[in-house]
């Protein structure tokens, strides 16, 4: 054990005040008392003591974090009769959690990507409701379908949520926001793997290779975490045979030696986008507030939209026909009121100070559509953070 922790774990186990709770008496008695034979051996007593039970605390740690020294601890216990013959009175269970947290945060804990695990699901929902504008069937869906998933001691298969909208609306900020908050490493856990269509699959003639190296990389992923997390930006432009190469892997599970179950699947497309613009236009010029949309009148127009016969992945695949996809996730065009509140997160996450006037000024920029009305962004807010740059000195 390293001085360090060792002396750490003496002062938690009260190797200190053992030492100073018994005091040293002093008085009339001639001055060799004060480090007599009989004191010697009764501070040596206890300092033995105190070590031994560190060194099975150190023991216990050990085979806790880094499943070493188990098997010794285990013969321990049955020489004494089952019982270890000592408990956690001192530093306690949930300080050895937390120590095991500690070392975790700044090292590989174990041989899988489990310990990493956080399941955030207040921060996520909190950074949701503070950071995500405009969005209020996204935020809906995203928490229910995830903390429904992740609370089911047994799902019946891998969860697969597939996000609509145009672009800078908000589909990729979630799930960076998702993978954050379910894994300490975000999107570097090696539980998360990112695949963007045309950077990973740009040609179709490859297709049988692409296959047996996105089957491989899934399952070697699920392999180190259970709890696997599988994002395919620019989804509408995967080839269906890719879509159909990963289908088992988000079916029913049917006694597969290896378990999907605990995997989440997110589709991020811009296919949708128009049919989700028209109904949000709709309910504005018919004076009714965007809240009021709800995902059961939205869900039948936008599924609609994605069987309509045309040259993309999502029709093609068994996807759609197989009924995969748990969740169809809409996200809202952006109005003027949202982009400004886009506009004042960018300022605030560079630090930088900013007036009424400023926010503004970087929100009229954005082209806003349709040509009569002029409501929705057609960017959503993916230039914001670019634009702020005009304004700094």
């Amino acid at each position: 054990m390293g001085p360090g922790l060792g002396c750490c774990l003496l002062l938690l186990l009260g190797g200190a005040g053992g030492l100073g709770g018994r005091g040293v008496r002093r008085g009339p008695e001639r001055e060799e008392g004060l480090w007599g034979r009989a004191r010697y051996e009764d501070v040596e007593k206890h300092l033995g003591a105190v070590g031994a039970l560190s060194k099975q605390y150190w023991r216990y740690l050990a085979c806790k974090v880094w499943q070493e020294g188990c098997e010794e601890k285990e013969v321990e216990e049955e020489e004494s009769g089952g019982s270890p013959g000592w408990s956690l009175p001192l530093v306690g269970h949930d300080y050895l959690e937390v120590l095991s947290a500690w070392y975790c945060s700044f090292r590989k804990c174990c041989k899988t990507g489990d310990c990493r695990i956080v399941n955030n699901i207040t921060g996520l929902e909190a950074d949701l409701n503070r950071q995500l504008h405009g969005q209020h069937l996204a935020k809906e869906i995203v928490i229910h379908a995830v903390q429904g998933f992740l609370q089911s001691p047994q799902p019946q298969k891998a969860l697969v949520l597939s996000f609509h909208s145009w672009s800078g609306t908000g589909k990729n900020f979630v799930a960076r926001l998702l993978a954050s908050h379910l894994y300490r490493d975000g999107l570097e856990s090696m539980c998360v793997r990112v695949f963007i269509s045309l950077f990973h699959f740009p040609h179709h003639k490859y297709m049988d290779s692409y296959k047996a190296q996105l089957e491989k990389q899934i399952s070697e992923t699920v392999q180190l975490c259970k709890q696997s997390l599988f994002i395919f930006d620019e989804a509408e432009k995967l080839h269906f045979s890719l879509l159909d190469a990963i289908k088992p892997f988000m079916a029913r599970h049917d006694g597969h030696k290896m378990d999907y179950r605990r995997s989440i699947f997110l589709f991020l497309s811009n296919l949708g986008g128009n049919t989700i613009n028209e109904v949000a236009l709709d309910f504005w010029r018919a004076g009714r507030v965007r809240e009021e949309i709800s995902i059961e009148y939205l869900e039948q127009r936008l599924q609609l939209e994605l069987l309509e016969p045309a040259k993309n992945g999502y029709v093609c695949s068994h996807l759609l026909k197989e009924n995969l996809i748990d969740f169809f996730v809409p996200f809202l065009p952006l109005e003027y009121h949202h982009v400004k509140l886009c506009v004042q997160d960018a300022f605030l996450a560079r630090g930088l100070p900013y007036t009424e006037a400023a926010v503004d000024e970087v929100a009229r920029m954005m082209v806003f559509v349709p040509k009569e009305e002029k409501l929705f962004s057609a960017q959503g807010c993916k230039s914001v953070a670019q634009r702020i740059n005009y304004f700094l000195p």
